[in-house]
């Protein structure tokens, strides 16, 4: 808990049983509620975050990326966070960075946090693939043009909310594909919210 704010993790999954326990162990004491949404593994995945103590919602179907978010955001409203912390449980991203993205939500610095993986240059060193890391860089520089904002990245798995911007947001009209995070910013963009950035 942070500045009286309840925390919650949101592990958006899908085959993710040879990383999901590195990714829950390195998670700090200030988490009080970590929600594993499935869309409908094929491996493990399930079992594995069963034995790890986290809650876990199961899809019926693999409905894709951006579900798997509206479900996990929906279901950490419902458990009383006040901050959500998005974080792939690909072991992509360090999860010991939530204290700091959730501490500047819960003290009201930003309403959206973004992990990103290109700010301190450590995209192509963390292993993305070149391909991955120009397309990023190009995709990136049309969405500021278009939005009007200055970001490092738009396609992060590592995201920090606050329930307000989570409860204001029409989630549901968004995509149930990959599509729904650059979407979701640009609703964040359009209504105003703040957003920031960290390494």
């Amino acid at each position: 808990m942070i500045n009286h704010k309840r925390v919650a993790v949101v592990l958006p999954a899908y085959n993710a049983e040879k990383t999901l326990e590195d990714t829950v162990r390195e998670l700090p004491e200030l988490v009080d509620v970590c929600l594993l949404v499935d869309d409908h593994s094929t491996d493990q995945t399930v079992e594995i975050a069963a034995r790890l103590g986290l809650q876990c919602f199961v899809h019926d179907r693999n409905y894709g990326y951006g579900r798997n978010q509206q479900t996990g955001y929906r279901e950490a409203l419902a458990a009383g966070a006040d901050v959500v912390i998005m974080l792939h449980p690909d072991y992509q991203y360090t999860p010991l960075l939530v204290t700091a993205m959730a501490s500047m939500v819960a003290y009201g610095v930003y309403d959206v946090v973004l992990g990103s993986r290109i700010i301190g240059g450590q995209a192509l060193r963390g292993g993305m693939p070149r391909y991955k890391y120009v397309a990023n860089r190009f995709l990136t520089a049309f969405e500021n043009l278009f939005l009007g904002i200055k970001l490092s990245e738009y396609h992060t798995g590592y995201r920090a909310f606050s329930r307000e911007l989570l409860a204001a947001l029409p989630l549901r009209e968004n995509s149930d594909d990959f599509v729904f995070d650059n979407q979701m910013l640009a609703q964040c963009a359009y209504f105003g919210f703040r957003i920031g950035e960290v390494s």
